[in-house]
């Protein structure tokens, strides 16, 4: 705990066998309280491996229902658990648990509700590897967003990301897609509830095993990244209104 606020590290997981142990290595276990591995009816043994490590918390989905339909299971049992600080890590050991520290911190002190792990900050997308066509759709997709929803981040794509609680049951992340645009659509939710998002600079690891999508489902999300925040702009400006902006 920090400030006797309880911390849980979320690991939505699928077919992370093979770096789910170095990643949960790393994570700092002066300061975090619980850990939830919630596992996408993976094809290889990371459920073994969890409980090989001494996951407690381990959830097992039936069927595959997507990296947005796993973090819905990850948030929700967090708060069940009492969780007061949510960090979602990817156990494919992309991101450096070594920042929890630092994002659990400005959270447990009330400087900020949220808090991202930014690659873009720096030079760490490219100097860890991130292809250069997925760092300028990154750019650029950023930059769209930006304008049309009015905020300064860095960048909207980063898996790692510290929420507290309260901004979790504030917003309606439950009815969000199941699929890869449900980050976006969690923090359009935040910034049209009201709350301000910190970034830090996260370096960034690409190399075989690692997740990753492919051209095809890059575009798909690029094209429900555009249309979530043309979404937020229709809502803030009152000529739409959307089932994910309401509470």
């Amino acid at each position: 705990m920090i400030n006797g606020k309880k911390i849980i590290i979320v690991l939505p997981a699928y077919n992370a066998e093979l770096t789910l142990e170095k990643t949960y290595s790393e994570i700092p276990f002066d300061i975090v309280d619980d850990v939830i591995l919630v596992d996408d009816n993976s094809t290889d043994k990371t459920v073994d491996k969890g409980r090989e490590l001494g996951i407690k918390n381990i959830f097992v989905h039936d069927k595959n229902k997507g990296y947005g339909g796993n973090q819905k299971t990850c948030y929700n049992n967090a708060l069940k658990l009492g969780a007061d600080i949510i960090i979602m890590l990817h156990p494919d050991y992309q991101y450096t648990p070594k920042l929890i520290h630092s994002m659990s911190y400005l959270i447990a002190n009330e400087v900020y509700s949220v808090v991202l792990g930014s690659r873009i900050l720096g030079r760490g997308a490219l100097k860890g590897g991130m292809p250069f066509y997925k760092y300028v759709s990154n750019r650029l997709l950023t930059f769209i967003q930006n304008v049309l929803m009015h905020q300064k981040l860095s960048e909207y794509h980063t898996g790692f990301r510290a929420f507290s609680a309260e901004v979790l049951n504030a917003i309606n992340f439950n009815d969000n897609s199941d699929d890869f645009v449900f980050d976006n659509q969690m923090l359009a939710q935040i910034f049209y509830a009201g709350y301000e998002i910190a970034e830090i600079t996260c370096p960034t690891k690409y190399f075989e095993g690692a997740s990753s999508i492919n051209f095809q489902r890059s575009v798909q999300y690029g094209l429900g990244v555009i249309g979530t925040s043309f979404l937020y702009f229709f809502n803030k400006i009152g000529i739409a209104k959307s089932n994910i902006f309401k509470k």
